[in-house]
Formats: C-alpha cells, structure tokens, sequence
C-alpha cells in the first residue's frame, strides 16, 4: 500500500467516524413516539405492575443489545485501527529499508564510478608515457639516420664530382682531332661504328645518373617528411 493510499484510509476512517457520531446525535435528538394507554376490555381485572415490569424488562434488553453492539462496533474499530497503524509504520520501515538500499548502492556506484575514472587516467598517462618515449626514440634514430644519410650523400657527391671531373678528362683526352682524309670507306664506317657506341654508352651513363639522382631526392624527401611529422606528434 502506497503513502496516498494510506492517507486516503485514514481519511475515510476519520469521515466514517464523524459521520457515525452525528447519527447517534441525531438518533437521540429524534422525538420519542407518543405512548398509549392500552384499552383495558370491560370485567377483566388488569395487573399494572405485571404490564409495568415487562415493558421494564423489554426496554432493558434493547437497551443492552443496544450497548452491546455500541461496544461490538467500537470493538472493531479500535481492532481495525491498530491494524491501520501497524500497516502504517510497516510501510514507513519498509520505505525507510528502501531508502537505506538505494543509498548503498547509490554510493557504491559512485565508487566504482571513481575508480573506473582513476584506472583509465592512469592507462592514459601510462600509454602518453610510452608514446613520448617511442617518439623520441624515433626522433633520435631518425635523427642518426638523417645525419649519416646526409653524411653518405655529400660522400657520394664528392665521388660524383670527382667521378665527373675524371669524365670530363677522360672525355677531353679523348677528343682528337678526327683525321679521317686518309681513311678508307671501311676504315671510316668502323670510325662511325666506334663513335656511335661511345656517344651510345655516353647516354646510358646521363640517363643511370639521373634515375640514381632522382631516387636520391626521393629519399630525401621522404626522410623530411617523416621527420617533420614526427615532430608535430
């Protein structure tokens, strides 16, 4: 049964009992009905007292029966009120038991609730930690790597130009005066041949140089740009 409940049968309890003292009230303000002498038939001697005594006895039993039931029905009343009560304060325990679990578990969730919030910040300062330390792991082995890679390049530079510079000479030794007028026709088509091949391989050499340059600033760029997005981590 709810509090409103409750309520609600307190308060028809309470109106049913006003309403039952304004009838007695009213029951006792009601006018008594005239009594009648009873016609005595003529010769017949009449024993008052006798008549007397009964209507005593008569009025004495309703008016018991009447107490009696006074008393019955207060009886119960007072049974269904103390019933009323008990029902009352077993309610109000059990809302009191009700509230007392709530709370309980309101506070353990409140715990878990601070727990969980503390275990994951510490996963997550744990994981930055990692991820810091690997960053800057990195950054110092990118940091080796570019530098000895950059190291490697001007070396190989410097080959390249003193590769070149040895071309160059190589080349300027081997330009000479062509004197072909004594030449025969045979002797002139295995010039050609021999000019032709050497400009041929002179070709093959540029176009490998400048795939191997190419590939070089590839790797060059790649290597900026890992290092740069690395830093902005």
């Amino acid at each position: 049964m709810s509090d409103e409940e409750v309520e609600q049968v307190e308060e028809q309890y309470e109106e049913e009992e006003e309403a039952q003292e304004e009838e007695e009230v009213q029951e006792e303000e009601k006018p008594r009905p005239r009594l009648t002498a009873p016609k005595i038939p003529e010769g017949e001697k009449v024993d008052f007292d006798d008549i007397q005594k009964k209507r005593q006895n008569k009025d004495l039993m309703e008016l018991q029966a009447l107490i009696d039931s006074h008393f019955e029905a207060r009886k119960k009343e007072e049974e269904e009120l103390i019933a009323l009560k008990e029902r009352i304060e077993k309610r109000r325990a059990e809302r009191a038991e009700q509230q007392r679990i709530r709370a309980e578990k309101e506070r353990e969730r409140q715990n878990r609730l601070a727990e969980e919030k503390a275990r994951r910040e510490e996963e997550d300062a744990k994981r930055r930690a990692e991820d810091d330390l690997k960053k800057k792991k990195a950054l110092s082995s990118m940091g080796a790597n570019y530098s000895s890679y950059l190291a490697k390049a001007d070396q190989k530079r410097g080959k390249k130009q003193t590769a070149r510079e040895m071309k160059k000479k190589v080349l300027a030794e081997r330009r000479k005066p062509l004197n072909i007028d004594h030449l025969s026709e045979d002797k002139l088509r295995d010039k050609a041949k021999e000019l032709w091949d050497t400009l041929y391989q002179l070709e093959t050499d540029k176009f490998e140089f400048g795939e191997k340059l190419k590939r070089q600033k590839y790797d060059i760029m790649n290597m900026r740009a890992r290092v740069e997005m690395l830093a902005k981590l």
